[in-house]
């Protein structure tokens, strides 16, 4: 690549990890919120060595495994429990969600929620780099700022807006509609128009939504 070409993917790859890397941020932040403080920071550092490590493992064979029939429609169920449970819980629920309240917990949760996130991250980094090794490590190494500085300033922004828990529910619950859009294999079963797959995100956003008011209305119960 020449210089120009080098500045030009440089300036792709930023922009990609400032879009993509927001969902890793955001579950984070909300799997992290219920920690107490000391534990906060090691989640964020935590999960985000766990994102970092992810990523170099499915560069290796992110294309490969999103041709995989129905593994992003998995992914996509996986995020939209993940969503839910998130959503779901109440700051003084310690009695009903023991996990979301320890270190251990919220890594697994940022963990498998970060597998299924990375995917469209890397493929996307790993189009743009056109196997140059010296991209891709830079397209890695930025996601790591990015998502601890972005971690840390959503989780005092819920911690003073507690009903931005909604807000970033709802992303992970559109995200999970769009991975779930892409499974090829899904779109072999399910013939896929352009008005469903412009209504399908919105449509599980609105089922992530309810269903998390009617566990928390029971929860109350």
């Amino acid at each position: 690549m020449g210089l120009l070409e080098n500045v030009v993917v440089f300036i792709e790859i930023v922009l990609i990890n400032l879009l993509l890397s927001g969902d890793n941020a955001v579950v984070i932040a909300m799997a992290g919120r219920r920690l107490p403080a000391d534990k906060r920071r090691r989640a964020v550092w935590w999960g985000a060595a766990a994102a970092v490590m992810l990523r170099i493992v499915l560069t290796l064979g992110a294309v490969a495994l999103l041709h995989i029939p129905f593994l992003q429609t998995v992914g996509a169920v996986l995020l939209f429990v993940i969503a839910l449970q998130l959503i779901a819980e109440n700051k003084g629920e310690s009695a009903h969600s023991t996990a979301a309240t320890t270190l251990a917990g919220a890594v697994w949760t940022i963990v498998v929620a970060d597998f299924v996130m990375s995917l469209d991250n890397v493929l996307a980094v790993a189009a743009i780099a056109d196997g140059d090794v010296a991209m891709l490590v830079i397209g890695i190494a930025m996601s790591i700022p990015i998502i601890i500085w972005g971690s840390s300033f959503i989780m005092s922004l819920i911690d003073r807006i507690p009903a931005l828990v909604y807000v970033g529910g709802a992303l992970l619950g559109y995200a999970a509609g769009e991975m779930a859009l892409k499974d090829p294999g899904l779109r072999s079963v399910i013939p896929v128009s352009g008005q469903l797959e412009s209504v399908l995100p919105f449509a599980l956003v609105a089922l992530l939504m309810a269903s998390a008011l009617i566990v928390r209305a029971g929860r109350s119960a």
